[in-house]
């Protein structure tokens, strides 16, 4: 579980082929991974994964197996040397959840459609897949590349973000560009309670 703010950014050093479809992900990082056991879980992107080898030194390293569902339905698999990344490590039960509730499980990948300075603002306009629109609704929340962000307009294929100086400085989402993709997550309340009123009218 994540809350969907952004702790370091990272640099990939290499997405390397692995068995059975498989790539191994290595990323380069200031963030003490060391203090990390294997096996813990770290967001890249917003996409859970789990730590299976890690590097102490300043900067460290990690690095991450990605799964055939993983690059199925995340932007990870067009990662390369010198990407930078969002990265957030799981949350405790005595953080502060200072975003929202994000479970790192990537719904689907989104298109920018628009880019553009508001100000000190920076608006986004993001083209997301069909089973996605049914769960975003203004003032809601969604998880862009793991950046837990405050939904301002829902169109029917799209939606609209504002990001504050502070996100734009902190995170990489201020560079984005229309036809940029990114990972998307709908806030989990609203999916449970969809799938819940679901179940309900098929009775």
């Amino acid at each position: 579980m994540f809350t969907g703010i952004v702790q370091a950014i990272g640099k990939v050093e290499s997405l390397r082929a692995g068995p059975g479809g498989s790539k191994r992900l290595t990323v380069k990082t200031d963030f003490d991974v060391a203090a990390m056991p294997l096996g813990s879980s770290m967001a890249v992107n917003g996409a859970c994964l789990t730590l299976v080898d890690r590097r102490k030194g300043h900067p460290s390293s990690f690095q991450a197996d990605l799964g055939r569902e993983t690059l199925a339905c995340t932007t990870l698999g067009d990662l390369g040397p010198g990407h930078r990344v969002h990265l957030e490590p799981a949350l405790r039960l005595s953080d502060m959840l200072g975003g929202h509730l994000v479970s790192g499980h990537v719904d689907g990948v989104g298109m920018v459609e628009k880019a553009r300075k508001q100000g000190d603002m920076f608006e986004l306009q993001v083209a997301c897949p069909p089973d996605i629109a049914p769960f975003l609704f203004k003032k809601g929340s969604i998880a862009i590349d793991g950046v837990s962000l405050t939904i301002n307009d829902v169109q029917a294929h799209s939606f609209e973000v504002l990001l504050i100086p502070h996100t734009v400085s902190v995170t990489l989402l201020g560079e984005l560009r229309p036809g940029g993709k990114v990972n998307l997550e709908a806030d989990m309340i609203a999916k449970h309670i969809s799938r819940y009123v679901e179940k309900m009218h098929v009775k």
